[in-house]
C-alpha cells in the first residue's frame, strides 16, 4: 500500500471515528428526554427494566462479536471487572435520581466531573501522575460546580446534584477499576452492571412494595432507554474510540452534555437556572481547556448514564 492509501486510509478510519463517537454522545443524550418521559415509575422500577433490555441486548452483541458468553470474558477480568460493574450501578441509579429531581442541565454537567474524579482517583489508586493543568481545570471545575448548587437551598434539588456528583464518581471508580484491571473493552463490564442491576432492584422494589408491572408507555420507554441510549450508545462509542486521541474524545462527548438540556427544551419547555448556566460554563472550559492542553494519546474507557 501506498503512502497516499495509508494516509487516505487512516483519514477515513478518523473521520468514521468522529462520526460514531458524536453519534454514540447524540444517543446518550437522549437520557433527560427519556426519564422526563417517564410518568409514574421510580428510579429503581426504571433502572430494572432498563437493565433487563440492555443485558439482553449486550448478551447478543458479545456473543456476535466473540462467540463466546459474556460471563466467560467477565471470569477473566476478575475482581476489576466485578468492582467496574458495582461502581456503574451507582451511576446509574444516581444519574436517574438526579434527573428526576433537578434540571437536566444541572445533572448533565455534574456527571461530566467524572474524568477529572478519574484522575484524582487514578493518582491515589494507581499512582497514575496528573498533569499541572489537569489540576488546574479540576479547580476552575470546583469553583463552576460551586457556583451550579448556590442556588441549590436544601431538599430535593440540593440531594438531586449530590446524586449526580455521586453518579459521577461511580463513572469514575468504573474507569479507574477497568486501568487497574488492564481491559480495553468495557462491554463485559457494563453487562455485568445489567445482571447485578436486575439482582438489585428486584430486591429493592420488593422491599419497597412496588409494583414490578409498569404501564405500558413507562415499561416501553425505559426499556428502549437500555437499548438505544445506553447500548447502541456504547456500541458505537466502542468502535470510534479506536481511532481518536483522548482529548478529541473528551470534546466529542461535550455533545452528550451540551445536547441533552437542548432535547428537554424544545420538546418539553424544560429551562434551566442562571447559576446552573454560568457555573455549567465554568466546568465545560474547565473540560474543554484540559483536553486541548493533554497529549494525543487513547483513553480509559468510559460510559454514560
Amino acid at each position: 500500500m501506498t503512502a497516499t492509501n495509508c494516509s487516505s486510509g487512516s483519514g477515513e478510519a478518523h473521520s468514521h471515528g468522529v462520526l460514531f463517537v458524536f453519534a454514540a454522545g447524540v444517543l446518550w443524550s437522549t437520557v433527560g428526554l427519556g426519564i422526563r418521559l417517564i410518568e409514574e415509575a421510580v428510579v429503581w422500577q426504571i433502572l430494572l427494566y432498563r437493565s433487563i433490555s440492555l443485558c439482553l441486548f449486550l448478551y447478543v452483541v458479545l456473543r456476535l462479536r466473540s462467540g463466546e458468553g459474556p460471563l466467560a470474558r467477565v471470569r477473566r477480568g476478575g475482581l476489576s471487572h466485578v468492582v467496574a460493574a458495582l461502581a456503574l450501578v451507582v451511576a446509574y441509579a444516581g444519574a436517574i435520581y438526579a434527573i428526576q429531581t433537578t434540571s437536566v442541565a444541572n445533572a448533565m454537567l455534574l456527571f461530566a466531573t467524572a474524568p477529572f474524579m478519574a484522575a484524582v482517583l487514578g493518582w491515589i489508586v494507581l499512582r497514575e501522575p496528573v498533569r499541572l493543568a489537569t489540576w488546574v481545570a479540576i479547580a476552575v471545575a470546583i469553583a463552576g460546580i460551586a457556583v451550579m448548587v448556590a442556588d441549590k437551598s436544601g431538599g430535593v434539588a440540593l440531594t438531586g446534584s449530590l446524586a449526580a456528583l455521586g453518579a459521577g464518581l461511580g463513572f469514575a471508580v468504573f474507569t479507574v477499576a477497568l486501568r487497574r484491571g488492564r481491559s480495553g473493552d468495557m462491554l463485559p463490564s457494563v453487562f455485568l452492571s445489567a445482571l447485578f442491576a436486575i439482582a438489585i432492584t428486584l430486591g429493592i422494589c420488593r422491599y419497597l412494595d412496588l409494583p414490578l408491572i409498569l404501564s405500558v408507555r413507562d415499561g416501553g420507554v425505559a426499556m428502549g432507554m437500555g437499548v438505544f441510549q445506553v447500548g447502541a450508545g456504547l456500541i458505537l462509542y466502542t468502535l470510534g474510540s479506536r481511532s481518536l486521541p483522548a482529548a478529541e474524545l473528551t470534546l466529542l462527548s461535550l455533545a452528550e452534555v451540551l445536547l441533552a438540556p437542548l432535547w428537554v427544551w424544545l420538546f418539553l419547555g424544560e429551562t434551566a437556572s442562571l447559576n446552573t448556566l454560568l457555573g455549567g460554563g465554568v466546568l465545560l472550559a474547565a473540560i474543554a481547556g484540559n483536553a486541548l492542553t493533554g497529549k494525543r494519546r487513547k483513553p480509559p474507557p468510559i460510559t454514560a448514564p
